[in-house]
């Protein structure tokens, strides 16, 4: 990366005639379109459940130790259900880490659209 001494810019960053942030019109007429309302939609339609259901698994761990005994009961040999659903949890964190990267990419896809559809309506949108 190159910087511009006299001005203290980046080579690596576009001119800055070439990025114009959008006004609150253009703003308000991507937010009000179907493109991105679909995109907010398919977003919160996954991230909330997901999240939920994180934050259950997750907590369910400490409320069990904490005030049964139902995981001290020994499950293989001398591991018991407590170190299995310790162990289940990073299992559970990988899954929902890989199933987000999947649905990231339609996500951006969904964004392009946004993106596409704005610059069709004559918005500038970065």
């Amino acid at each position: 990366m190159k910087t511009n001494l006299h001005t203290g810019v980046n080579a690596s960053i576009p001119d800055s005639e070439n990025i114009r942030p959008a006004s609150t019109g253009e703003w308000e007429r991507i937010v009000h379109s179907s493109a991105f309302q679909e995109l907010i939609r398919k977003k919160r339609a996954f991230i909330i459940p997901a999240m939920i259901f994180f934050m259950v698994f997750y907590f369910v761990l400490p409320i069990l130790t904490a005030f049964t005994t139902v995981l001290n009961k020994k499950a293989i040999g001398a591991i018991n259900w407590a170190y299995l659903y310790a162990f289940a949890q990073f299992i559970m964190t990988w899954g929902l880490s890989h199933l987000y990267m999947k649905k990231a990419n339609q996500f951006d896809e969904l964004s392009e659209r946004v993106k596409r559809e704005a610059a069709q309506k004559g918005e500038k949108v970065q």
